[in-house]
C-alpha cells in the first residue's frame, strides 16, 4: 500500500496520522471525525482502494487517474469531484507553469490527488490547522482553503504577465518597434495568457455553484463568507487575465500594422532609389548617345578631310614616272578628284545622318 499524507481531525484538531488508505478508513470510522488524505502520483490499485473504502464514483476515479483535466466541479451523490489548475510564473522564460490537483470531497473526507510535486498543499493545510474552529466545520472548509490558496497563487502570475505586457507596450512605441522578435514575444505571451485564462475561467462558476448549493447541502455561514471572498478574488483575477488578453491582441494588431508601414516605407525608399538610379542611367545613356553623335560627326569630317589629303600626298611624291605628271590637265583633275571625293563622302554621311 502506497504511503499517504493523511490526517484525522476531530472538532478541528488532528487526532491521527494514518500511514495508508486502509488505516485512514479505519481511523475515520472509529473517530467519527473528518479525514484529509493526500495522494501523490497514486497507482490504479491505490485509487481503486480509495474508491472502495470511501465510495468514490468510477468516472471521477478515472479522471483522477488519467489527469490532464480542465478545471471543473462535478457532484456524484453526496461526493464532489473538483479539478483545480494551480499556476506559477517563470519570469525569465516568460512562461506559466501549471500543476493539477484533484479533490474528492465527501461528508467526512477530502482526498487530494496530485500528479507531480506541484502544487504544495502543506501551506494551505498549516494555515487551516491554525484555525481549528473553522476546520471543525467540515470538509467544505478544507475545500474552501484549497480554493483560496490556489486563487491567491494566481495573483503573482497575473502580476508577472502584466509586467511583461507593460514592457511590450514600451517596446511597441519605442525605437525598433517593427522588430519581428517583438511580434514573436507578443504571440508567446498571448499563448500563456490564453492558457491561464482556461485555467481560471471556470472558477467563478464553480464557486458560485457552491454558494447556490449552500442551503441544500447545509454549508455553514463562515464557509459561505469565505467562498464569497474567494469568488471576489477569482473574478478579479479573471478580469485582469481577460484584460491582458485584449491588450496583447491589440498589441499584436498594432505591431503588425507598424511592421506593414515600415515595410511600405522601405519599399517606397527602394522605389525612390530605383527611380533615381534609373534617372541617372537615363542621363548617362543620353550622354553616351550624345558622345556617339559627336564621334560620328568628327569621324565623318575626318574622313572627308582625309580624302583630298590622300590625293595630294600621292601627287606630292617625287617620282619621275607617274601618270598625269606632265599632263596639262593633271592639276585641275587632282583638284576635281579631291573635291569630288569630299562632296561624295559628305553626301553619304549626310544621308546616313552622321552630319
Amino acid at each position: 500500500m502506497t504511503a499517504i499524507d493523511g490526517r484525522i481531525y476531530v472538532e478541528g484538531h488532528p487526532t491521527a496520522c494514518p500511514p495508508d488508505l486502509q488505516d485512514a478508513a479505519d481511523d475515520l470510522e472509529r473517530s467519527g471525525g473528518v479525514a484529509w488524505i493526500g495522494l501523490m502520483d497514486p497507482g490504479p490499485d491505490d485509487l481503486e482502494t480509495a474508491a472502495a473504502r470511501f465510495g468514490l464514483h468510477p468516472l471521477a476515479v478515472e479522471d483522477a487517474q488519467k489527469g490532464h483535466q480542465r478545471a471543473k466541479l462535478e457532484r456524484y451523490g453526496d461526493t464532489m469531484f473538483v479539478v483545480l489548475r494551480p499556476a506559477s510564473y517563470d519570469d525569465r522564460l516568460e512562461r506559466v507553469d501549471f500543476g493539477e490537483v484533484h479533490l474528492f470531497v465527501g461528508p467526512q473526507f477530502v482526498i487530494t490527488v496530485r500528479h507531480g510535486a506541484v502544487p504544495d498543499l502543506s501551506v494551505a493545510r498549516a494555515a487551516l490547522e491554525a484555525e481549528p474552529q473553522f476546520l471543525g466545520t467540515g470538509p467544505e472548509a478544507m475545500l474552501t482553503a484549497f480554493l483560496d490558496s490556489i486563487v491567491d497563487g494566481y495573483a503573482p502570475v497575473v502580476a508577472g504577465l502584466v509586467n511583461d505586457i507593460d514592457e511590450v507596450e514600451d517596446s511597441l512605441f519605442g525605437e525598433g518597434n517593427a522588430d519581428p522578435a517583438l511580434s514573436k514575444r507578443i504571440y508567446l505571451l498571448l499563448s500563456q495568457v490564453i492558457a491561464l485564462q482556461r485555467a481560471i475561467g471556470p472558477l467563478p462558476d464553480m464557486v458560485q455553484g457552491l454558494l447556490r448549493g449552500a442551503g441544500r447541502y447545509g454549508t455553514g455561514d463562515e464557509v459561505q463568507n469565505r467562498l464569497r471572498n474567494v469568488l471576489d478574488h477569482t473574478i478579479r483575477a479573471t478580469e485582469r487575465v481577460d484584460g491582458s488578453r485584449a491588450l496583447l491582441e491589440n498589441a499584436l494588431t498594432v505591431h503588425s500594422t507598424l511592421v506593414t508601414v515600415e515595410q511600405n516605407e522601405a519599399m517606397r525608399r527602394m522605389s525612390s532609389a530605383s527611380l533615381a538610379q534609373g534617372e541617372e542611367s537615363r542621363r548617362l545613356a543620353e550622354e553616351t548617345i550624345e558622345q556617339g553623335e559627336q564621334v560620328k560627326k568628327i569621324s565623318s569630317w575626318a574622313a572627308i578631310l582625309f580624302t583630298p589629303t590622300l590625293v595630294a600626298s600621292i601627287y606630292g611624291m617625287n617620282f619621275d614616272h607617274m601618270p598625269e605628271l606632265h599632263w596639262v590637265g593633271g592639276y585641275p583633275f587632282a583638284l576635281a578628284l579631291m573635291i569630288g571625293f569630299g562632296v561624295g563622302l559628305w553626301g553619304v554621311f549626310k544621308w546616313h545622318r552622321w552630319l
